[in-house]
């Protein structure tokens, strides 16, 4: 068992620099990269990641005290060398990834070693380039343009006739564009409470369509002109590697063969198709499919009630299907805090909405009146026969399907690609980014990571200037109604870590805002570590929750205090106040509302 000092590396030339946080105790196992201790300087806050792998055997550091540069911090116990490895695991989310709880991060177990790269096929190339980006969703447009804007020649490559990926094509935005519908139709409805009655909506489901269409045309019209302007030429088909500096791109215009020095992966996801459903009828559907719109089912059965299958739950029931929605653990959105699920079930309850909960689809057979299911568990459905069944059972990465063994790529056997804290791959000079990377498959992680990428990419010849990945959350949202979003520690894994935390929570009966929007089924809430007061989570249930939480996931990146949030002028009446109410809540200086003082 090797002993293996980690010291503190180049923190920008500045001594006596304060321990703030301590991340890790003696006893835990620490991945390479994992954070173990946050300094804070007059200028950032920046975490101290371990060198190596192993148990922590000694932390020589406590909060409060002062190092600099090469001053160990802590004492690991590691098998084998000390030396760091070239690439590690993708690290999970600080919280159950909302997006695809099926899917859990990339295998951690020793894993055998790297594939050989193939030879160079010695042909003249049809396309050389110094940067190729394969997959043109955020993460890869983003990347893309970015390695572009610093001077890499760039080529990205698309499956897809247009740019954007399946977030833009047929993921994120036409999702987010029909959800708009949707709140439209039950906003109308809900006028009837205050005296006004818009009468029964007539849907045009072409027109519609034609809206959501409208809408993601805008945007890919917009990214193939930035393509253009920042000279980022733009190849489609599919990408393979032939070798560790070489794709093949199969088009509708044949094959080509593109020769790289760089080379950043954003391949993505796609929908995970269960077994036992009969994907060859139309009437079965993953998430691209029900954002066809090809027609409205009288009844329809959602299989998966997470943020993908809610959303789409929401979007149906507004325009007239009966909707059942099965659920194989025991709430809807696993991942999230039960309180704030809450009034989203009792919202969808009040709507007509059927949700079963600790149950399954055991088998789901084509018939001529429709797919007749048959379920298994706690709470089986009352209807057997659906018009139509969506699958919303999480995501696959993508990252089996390029050949990337031929490059000396390492691929795990479910598609997920490892990488370090640079998006560096075990090839040096192959990065990879998104979905295919781990947890959590969120479109805002892709961008993020995907300049990152080229930015370290573009600094090869400067090595030790070259950024890593260092963002401290990664907030979620489900776009249902009312909206969830939450980023940080969950007040449920703060419990079941055992952690010192305190909650403040500023119910929205009490805003004026809401009052007035007649939606005060809303709440805020924000964690924070005892010990230091700082936030260190968040979450919010109500209309417009996914805006709202940026002011939170910002105020854990710069490390704010309750105070520090609670005297934070918030322009009222406003909903995003309720923030800045939820940190007075948990500092005892709320005026709003009558809490009786906790005994002493």
């Amino acid at each position: 068992m090797a002993r293996i000092e980690v010291k503190v590396p180049d923190i920008g030339g500045y001594d006596d620099v304060p321990v703030i946080e301590v991340l890790v105790a003696a006893g835990d196992t620490v991945k390479v990269d994992q954070g173990l201790v946050t300094l804070e300087s007059d200028k950032a806050t920046m975490e101290v990641p371990s060198s190596a792998a192993g148990k922590v055997a000694e932390l020589k550091v406590k909060v409060g005290d002062k190092v600099s540069e090469g001053m160990v911090i802590a004492v690991l116990e590691a098998e084998g060398t000390s030396a760091p490895t070239e690439a590690k695991p993708a690290p999970a989310p600080a919280a159950p990834a909302p997006q695809a709880p099926a899917q859990p991060a990339p295998e951690t177990a020793k894993a055998p070693p790297a594939p050989q790269a193939a030879a160079g096929t010695g042909r003249k190339a049809d396309i050389e380039c110094a940067m190729v980006v394969i997959g043109a969703g955020p993460g890869g447009y983003t990347a893309a343009f970015r390695a572009a804007d610093l001077g890499l020649d760039t080529v990205l490559v698309e499956r897809y006739a247009t740019l954007g990926g399946v977030c833009l094509n047929v993921g994120c935005i036409p999702s987010k564009a029909l959800l708009h519908a949707a709140a439209v139709i039950d906003e109308a409805a809900h006028a009837k409470t205050y005296g006004i009655d818009f009468g029964k909506p007539k849907i045009a489901l072409d027109a519609l369509r034609a809206y959501k269409d409208k809408v993601v045309g805008q945007l890919t019209k917009g990214l193939a002109a930035m393509a253009k302007q920042r000279r980022v030429r733009t190849v489609t088909g599919v990408a393979r590697f032939v070798s560790a500096n070489e794709l093949e791109i199969a088009g509708e215009q044949g094959t080509q063969l593109l020769r790289f020095r760089h080379c950043i992966i954003a391949a993505g996801s796609q929908a995970l198709k269960l077994p036992g459903f009969p994907w060859d009828d139309p009437r079965v559907m993953d998430s691209t499919d029900a954002l066809d719109l090809a027609d409205v089912p009288k009844k329809l059965l959602v299989v998966g009630g997470g943020i993908i299958g809610l959303e789409m739950a929401t979007v149906y029931r507004a325009l007239g299907s009966e909707v059942t929605v099965v659920e194989l653990a025991s709430q809807l959105m696993p991942g999230a805090d039960a309180d704030l699920v809450k009034p989203l079930a009792d919202r969808l309850k009040k709507q007509g909405v059927s949700v079963h909960l600790h149950t399954k689809v055991v088998e789901a057979k084509a018939q001529k009146t429709g797919i007749a299911c048959t379920f298994d568990g706690a709470s089986v459905p009352e209807n057997k026969v659906f018009d139509r069944v969506l699958v919303a059972v999480g995501r696959a990465p993508n990252g089996g399907k390029l050949d990337a063994g031929k490059a000396g790529v390492d691929v795990s056997e479910r598609g997920y690609i490892s990488v370090d804290a640079q998006m560096r791959t075990n090839v040096p000079h192959i990065f990879a980014i998104g979905d295919l990377v781990g947890q959590p498959m969120l479109a805002h992680k892709a961008t993020h990571e995907g300049k990152l990428a080229a930015e370290v990419a573009a600094s090869e010849d400067k090595p030790d200037k070259s950024p890593q990945w260092v963002a401290r959350v990664i907030p979620s949202v489900a776009y249902t109604d009312p909206e969830i979003a939450w980023v940080g520690v969950t007040e449920g894994e703060a419990k079941a870590k055992g952690l010192k935390v305190g909650v403040g929570k500023f119910p929205w009966a009490a805003s004026g805002r809401a009052i007035g929007l007649d939606r005060t089924e809303g709440f805020t809430k924000l964690v924070f570590d005892e010990a230091t007061h700082r936030v260190i989570g968040g979450g919010i249930v109500g209309v417009h929750a996914g805006d709202l939480i940026a002011e939170i996931a910002l105020a854990i990146e710069m490390g704010a205090e309750a105070s520090d949030i609670g005297h934070t002028i918030h322009p009222h009446p406003t909903l995003g106040e309720s923030v800045g109410m939820a940190a007075e809540v948990y500092e005892g200086t709320i005026t709003d509302l009558y809490l009786p003082k906790k005994p002493a």
